[in-house]
């Protein structure tokens, strides 16, 4: 698998720009995922501090370029946040979020910016234009070296803008000239699950659930295969939920580690029998007894003995809220013992824990 290279390179720019802040992503929303077929795309910019009270940058296009040709093959991005923005308060962590798209895979050779005409500078509470050339008008190009992007992975292109050394003096005129000198670098910032169900005659949702509690999940194929796209890098368990009807129950894959930019095959997993009724398991601390535990269910009775070392365990036990009864052998000094509202569940073990008989 080819993997997006990190570049960072040194770019001096006869632009301005500024470029993005948060993930944002919503609970049960897969919109910060990539949607089939397709990578997803993030372009962000953080900023250096500078020896001024804002630099403001008019951001209004950004566009891509699949191809090397330094004229032809422009697209702009969807939905791009244009704007004034003020790189300053884009320090300590903060940025702002220019644009999110799913874009097709494939090489991405370079970006462009393109600005406006609304770039100041404030000084002692002064605003004062910040020139930008005519020749930047069209957008400042940018190169992209070793960008492939992968189906179902997500990137992230960080722009770390430099204030201070991006606004120069005219000499000794009050003009100011925008100058940007901009440090960008790439990198992928998730992995995907692949896996296999056994049996595979009916779906299965295949889904786990990052720290930050959203839910990435996926049917599996005729084959029984999933993929789970766009998961960040991290340990997981895969949760694999069968249909109802399809005679098996819930089964779990821990510890699944993912890092970014990798794929994660967790192999074939084979998926548990769903068993009518739960369990009630215990263990009787008393040494050398012998009891009887049972339940009364519609009238007729389950029960088991405890075994050598004091533990019990009456399967099959329909789903319902029961009493059960410890009875010990005839003639002996100990009590006997009910225990009530003892809740049973399909599939579920229910544990009374240790007792001890009086």
């Amino acid at each position: 698998m080819k993997h997006v290279k990190g570049f960072s390179s040194s770019l001096l720019i006869l632009f301005s720009l500024l470029f993005i802040a948060s993930s944002c992503s919503d609970d049960d929303d897969d919109s910060n995922l990539p949607s089939d077929g397709m990578a997803k795309v993030t372009v962000r910019l953080v900023d250096a501090p500078g020896d001024y009270e804002k630099v403001n940058v008019d951001i209004q296009d950004v566009m891509i370029n699949r191809t090397d040709e330094s004229e032809g093959g422009w697209e702009s991005l969807t939905d791009v946040n244009t704007g004034v923005y003020d790189l300053l308060e884009l320090t300590g962590g903060a940025s702002v979020l220019l644009a999110e798209n799913d874009l097709a895979t494939g090489e991405l050779e370079q970006i462009r910016l393109v600005l406006g005409d609304q770039n100041s500078l404030v000084i002692d509470a002064e605003e004062v234009p910040l020139t930008t050339p005519s020749a930047q008008q069209s957008g400042l190009k940018i190169d992209l070296d070793d960008t492939e992007l992968e189906d179902g992975f997500t990137y992230e292109i960080v722009l770390d803008f430099d204030a201070d050394k991006s606004v120069v003096k005219a000499g000794e005129s009050s003009q100011y000239i925008l100058k940007p000198v901009i440090n960008a670098s790439w990198k992928v910032n998730s992995g995907q699950i692949t896996g296999v169900v056994n049996p595979s005659e009916f779906q299965t949702i295949a889904s786990v659930i990052t720290k930050d509690n959203d839910t990435i999940s996926s049917f599996t194929n005729e084959n029984g295969i999933y993929v789970l796209y766009g998961v960040p890098a991290g340990s997981y368990q895969v949760s694999l939920q069968p249909e109802t009807d399809s005679g098996y129950r819930l089964t779990s894959v821990s510890d699944v580690v993912v890092e970014n930019g990798q794929i994660t095959d967790v192999g074939t997993t084979d998926l548990e029998v769903a068993l009518e009724g739960g369990s009630i398991s215990g263990s009787i601390l008393n040494a050398d007894a012998e009891v009887v535990v049972s339940v009364v269910v519609s009238d007729e009775t389950l029960s088991t003995t405890i075994g050598e070392d004091g533990t019990f365990t009456l399967e099959g036990v329909p789903a319902g809220t029961y009493t059960v009864t410890l009875t010990p052998a005839e003639g002996s000094a100990f009590a006997q013992v009910e225990i009530t509202d003892v809740v049973v569940t399909d599939n579920e073990a229910t544990a009374l824990g240790e007792i001890t008989l009086q």
